[in-house]
């Protein structure tokens, strides 16, 4: 039994908790290691040695951080096979969207390595008589980023550490309990790539320690991924400490086919983007909305597609759907599957008894499907979480939409159609910050920002493209003047110092 250790000042700490959280492998439900519910010192320390590292950090020239940046990027490369096996044994993905997890941190570090071109600020000259203005983005500080289970290593080592690091700040990662092990791994590879200590530290800890850390002054900004009812928290609390926040929730994404869609390709989309991952991705696609003219075929269709889908462990190759990630998300699930049956909903494919030869104990569900769902079903409205989709039937398009722009949640929204005034309008009306047109999972590569809307989202400024960048800088404005001999004789000036052009 491992127990993992605290990753402050760029070298592995061994904790001193009373307490301490299982690690499973789900593919086999066995405990593999423990992590610790790291004291509050502990946590303080972390914190420390990042307030410690920024002034460094900071002043180090941009092209620098970048060198460093570029090193972490190499190593990721060398190492995949190696991060890829951690995150399927922790997390549970199939082998290739464990690989796809990793791939996804290389995509943000190389986003985060055109720095050099996105901090530059824009300057005028004469923007009033004589008066120049220049606007450079600064670092900011320590950030504190707050990771769930689900993608052990793009959330933590792709969404928030390269970007905040190659603006010249430091980060603190609480990492998830569940799933820690991949960060820890990679907070290494940033310090054999030359990163200075207290730049990056991953912790892991209980509530009680991360709200200290919410208030802690030091602390600037705040990055979250994980449930609506937690990140609506975290964000009030944040906030009402002056802190910059950005928290990513829930969603409840919908997909909309229409009665021009090619059934055989529009399926193999939607199981796709419904069962890969377990269904545990805030991107997931566990909704369709189907016209009714077509929606037996289309039904069918899918249910044939999910039958031929090998459910089995994490790192056998020719796996497709791997386990969840904990034994009690999967009894969540079934009792969830069992509500959505008592509330009318037709199961069509049950995957709540499938069984992994040679891996009995491992936490498996098959994909299930229920039809003639309603938006006032909680499988209907509320994130499940896991390998379940959904069928909801509609007359046409604009009851499609209404039912889906009715759902509190609006990370991501998809049309299935041939029609580009359909697909026009679609993309115009949804609620979705992330539209998918014939796309079921449409997460933008990492340039453009992960824009969820409604409860999927609070804050102002999203993860990765510009806002990122902005998020974790902050914008400074200089007006310079220079006198003419004539005006260095001169005692008058005006109310707005000659900035004001009339």
């Amino acid at each position: 039994m491992q127990e993992l250790n605290l990753f402050i000042d760029n070298q592995y700490v061994p904790s001193k908790a009373t307490e301490w959280s299982d690690v499973y492998n789900p593919s086999t439900g066995e405990i593999i290691a423990k992590a610790p519910k790291c004291t509050q010192d502990e946590a303080l320390a972390a914190v420390a040695s990042a307030y410690k590292a920024f002034p460094g950090w900071r002043d180090t020239p941009v092209l620098k951080r970048m060198q460093v940046l570029y090193k972490v990027r190499q190593i990721l490369v060398e190492r995949m096979d190696e991060l890829t096996m951690s995150v399927a044994r922790e997390n549970g993905k199939a082998w290739e969207e464990a690989k796809g997890d990793v791939l996804k941190a290389k995509e943000a570090t190389e986003h985060a390595l055109a720095m050099p071109d996105l901090m530059l600020g824009d300057s005028m000259m004469n923007a009033s008589n004589g008066y120049d203005t220049q606007m450079i983005r600064e670092s900011v500080g320590v950030f504190l980023g707050i990771v769930p289970f689900n993608f052990p290593a793009m959330i933590p080592m792709g969404w928030m550490a390269p970007m905040c690091i190659a603006c010249g700040n430091c980060i603190v990662i609480k990492a998830s309990s569940s799933t820690p092990m991949t960060a820890l791994k990679i907070a290494d590879i940033y310090r054999e790539a030359g990163l200075p200590d207290g730049v990056l530290n991953v912790i892991t800890c209980g509530r009680d320690v991360t709200d200290v850390l919410l208030a802690d002054d030091r602390i600037k900004g705040v990055s979250f991924v994980g449930s609506t009812k937690v990140g609506l928290s975290i964000y009030e609390k944040a906030s009402k400490y002056g802190k910059r926040v950005q928290t990513l929730c829930e969603a409840k994404n919908h997909a909309l086919v229409l009665k021009d869609a090619p059934i055989g390709r529009t399926a193999a989309g939607i199981i796709n983007a419904s069962f890969g991952c377990a269904g545990e991705r805030c991107m997931a696609l566990p909704v369709v909305v189907a016209e009714e003219e077509i929606a037996d075929e289309l039904v069918a269709e899918i249910v044939k597609l999910a039958k031929d889908i090998k459910v089995g462990p994490a790192y056998d190759k020719t796996t497709k759907l791997g386990p969840v990630y904990s034994a009690a998300h999967k009894q969540k699930i079934c009792a969830d599957i069992e509500g959505g049956i008592k509330d009318g909903a037709v199961c069509v494919l049950d995957g709540r008894n499938v069984v992994v030869e040679g891996y009995e104990n491992g936490f498996y569900l098959g994909p299930t499907v229920l039809d003639h769902v309603t938006g006032d079903m909680y499988v209907g409205s509320r994130e499940i979480f896991g390998p379940v989709l959904s069928i909801k039937r509609v007359k046409d398009f604009e009851e499609g939409l209404r039912e889906m722009n009715s759902n509190p949640f609006a990370n991501g929204s998809v049309i299935y159609t041939q029609n580009g005034y359909y697909a026009r309008e679609f993309a115009k009306r949804t609620d979705g910050g992330m539209v998918g047109i014939n796309v079921g999972i449409p997460v933008p590569v990492g340039v453009f920002p992960f824009s969820g809307h409604k409860k999927s989202f609070f804050g102002a400024l999203h993860t990765l493209g510009k806002d990122g960048v902005n998020f974790y800088t902050d914008a400074k404005c200089i007006t310079q003047h220079w006198f003419a001999e004539e005006e260095k004789k001169s005692r008058t000036v005006s109310t707005w110092d000659g900035t004001l052009n009339g």
